[in-house]
Order: structure tokens, then sequence, then C-alpha cells
């Protein structure tokens, strides 16, 4: 019964990849109506996503209205079903697409910038990350760290797709990852980095994330001391027409001999391009999964 339930959900898989391609070359006005309808029915059948948008957008804007933070998650759903759509054009369309797709602000910056040293790209998990990635991979061989995801039909999508333009470094996470990442820097390539996920208690420092403590791996600190890196911001913004991919910085004074004052920092940064785009971040991921020493589970309760 379980071969059977697996070569079901295989082939299902298999099955929405295919159909995801074919949008590949459907207008975006397109793709984003679909995303409306999807989202919205999204919003009632995944409900343990649902309530955890709302949940963490309770802990972090507890003065907002409920109707505005379920107003904001509905629109969260429909953005995160768009940007699975808009996949199709960066893992099968062509270069001239994506490049029509992801516009750039702040490229000439960047490109100066790594022709002198390596470059720390901190980009914060908004629904466009992909798609900021791949628009730099268009021009510009990099690398970031990969997580393989469970399912093999997922896993290669997305594992192919990242790999499509310029060959990017792809680091397996694992125990020897960030030897790995620490050479590729120093050889003076620029990290696509995402600060701001719980991995867990080891190795986090618990950082207030708009004020409330969450895990969060020093890393950006560290790296940039290690290696004597620049550190940019990388913003993917999500726009009717497409995606806007903004580089910004480099951070000036960063980092210092204070860790824990360089991640508060890195945490302020990307609280403020929240509050630019809220309805473009993924709230739908348990950010306060792992709690300070005698608090309780924030969703114990979802399970």
């Amino acid at each position: 019964m379980a071969k059977k339930k697996s070569a079901l959900n295989l082939f299902i898989s298999r099955l929405t990849v295919a159909t995801l391609n074919k949008t590949a070359n459907w207008k975006q006005s397109s793709r984003t109506k679909l995303a409306n309808v999807l989202g919205t029915i999204a919003w009632y059948v995944v409900p343990k996503r649902r309530r955890v948008c709302l949940k963490n957008l309770e802990l972090c804007f507890p003065d907002w209205p409920e109707e505005k933070r379920v107003a904001t998650a509905k629109r969260v759903f429909k953005n995160l079903l768009r940007a699975l759509l808009d996949h199709s054009v960066l893992w099968v369309g062509t270069k001239e697409q994506v490049e029509k797709m992801v516009k750039f602000e702040g490229k000439e910056m960047f490109l100066d910038l790594i022709s002198k040293k390596p470059v720390i790209i901190v980009t914060p998990h908004f629904v466009g990350l992909d798609t900021g990635g791949i628009g730099i991979n268009t021009y510009y061989r990099g690398f970031s760290l990969y997580q393989p995801q469970s399912n093999p039909v997922w896993d290669e999508w997305a594992y192919k797709g990242r790999k499509r333009f310029a060959d990017p470094l792809l680091i397996r996470k694992g125990p020897t990852a960030m030897m790995q990442v620490v050479r590729a820097l120093k050889q003076g390539l620029a990290m696509y980095y995402l600060p701001d996920m719980d991995h867990g208690k080891r190795n986090s420092i618990f950082v207030p994330f708009f004020g409330v403590p969450a895990a969060t791996l020093p890393m950006v600190s560290k790296l940039a001391k290690l290696t004597g890196a620049a550190t940019i911001w990388g913003i993917a913004e999500m726009t009717p027409e497409g995606y806007t991919m903004h580089l910004l910085g480099p951070l000036e004074n960063f980092p210092t001999n204070d860790v824990e004052a360089d991640t508060l920092r890195i945490t302020k940064g990307i609280e403020q391009f929240i509050l630019k785009y809220p309805d473009q971040y993924l709230w739908t991921h348990r950010r306060f999964k792992t709690r300070p020493e005698g608090e309780p589970d924030i969703y114990s309760w979802l399970d």
C-alpha cells in the first residue's frame, strides 16, 4: 500500500510539474489571474499553512486589526501561487524570457564590487527569491546553499532549474558546507544567502524579529569577517509586470567585532523591507519554531 501511495505521489508530482511548465509562454497577466484563483483555493484547503501565516502576522503585528492581518495573509497565498507559476519561466523559459521578467536595480554597483572582492548577497525569504537568484545567474556565476527536497520530482525540477544559467555552484547543506562556503568566497565568488530561517538552537542566537525572539544563524557577520566579503542586500520585489531585484549597499561598517549586534542589524534591515512588502514575505514558514529556554512552543496547537 505504501509503495502504491508513493508511486501515485510521484505521478501526481510529475503531472503537476509538466502542467506548470506549460505556463512558461503565457502572458504574466494570465499566470497572475490563475494564481489568484489557486491562491484563494489554497487558503481554504491548506489550513495548517493558513494558521501558521496568521499566527506569525499576529505575533509580528499585534497592533494591526485582525481584518488587515487576514487580508495580508490572503494576498500572501496568492503571491506564493503566482511565484510557483512563474517558476515555469525560470526553469524552462529562455534566457530572454527570464531577462524580460526580472529587472535589476543596482546591477552596475554589484558588478563593480564583485570585481574587487567577494560579495555576500543577503536575500530575505520573499516570494521572488528564486527569481532574483536565477536573474543574477543570467549574467554572473555565483553560489548558494542547497537543501535537497524529500520529493525527488520537485527536487530534480528545482535543482536543474537553478543550474541552467552560468552553472552556479550549489553547495548541499551538511557537515562540510561551511568549509565549502568559505573556500568559494575566498575565491572571489558572490554568495546568495538567505539568513532568516529557523535552523534550531545549534549555532543560532536569539535576536528579536518584530519584537519576538527568533533563533537566527549569525553567519553573515562571521563569513564577512572571515573572508573580507562585502555585504549587500538582494531584495526580490514582485511587481505586476514581473520582478525587480534590488541590489543595495554595500553595508557600511560591517562586520564589526560584535556578532550579535551585526545579526540584529541584518534582522532589523529585513524588518524594514518586510514593512515595505508585507504580503510578499514567506509568513507560512515557522519562523519562531525554536524558543528560548523556558518559553512554550508557539505552534504546538497547530499539529
